[in-house]
């Protein structure tokens, strides 16, 4: 549990480095369009797959924007994280519940359906299959 404890922090880390810069790329758009669009440019060639190497190459770029992107994200992790276990757990269960219902509904309407044939059976040569291959079967000997 330890490494997908980690691997998920990181994950979550990465995820809340793009928020950020989305929410600093909308503020930008009404306050700044030209930074906006730099931004979009720089984030455009960097991934975010690795949110702490997008802010080394951000703060080589331009390092007031970096460090707004590193406030913004500490200020969605300290307001997100409270709520987040709970709700990955509620979310989590609505959507096992809704996958088991789908599947239960799948599985009932399978069995109301004529039966298909089992493997067996289509392996097995019809009447008709069979009574082509009798006289074959008598020249063979």
């Amino acid at each position: 549990m330890p490494r997908i404890s980690r691997d998920t922090a990181r994950m979550l880390v990465n995820y809340l480095t793009y928020q950020a810069v989305c929410v600093i790329r909308d503020q930008l758009a009404e306050t700044n369009p030209a930074g906006a669009y730099r931004l979009q440019v720089f984030s455009a060639e960097f991934s975010f797959q690795d949110g702490e190497a997008y802010l080394t190459a951000l703060l080589d770029h331009d390092r007031e924007l970096a460090l707004r992107v590193m406030t913004v994200r500490e200020h969605l992790a300290e307001h997100i994280l409270d709520y987040l276990p709970e709700m990955t757990i509620a979310q989590i269960h609505e959507a096992n519940i809704n996958h088991r219902r789908a599947l239960l509904e799948r599985l009932t309407r399978l069995g109301a359906e004529p039966s298909l044939p089992s493997s067996e059976d289509v392996d097995r040569p019809t009447d008709a299959a069979t009574a082509d291959d009798a006289p074959n079967a008598s020249h063979a000997d």
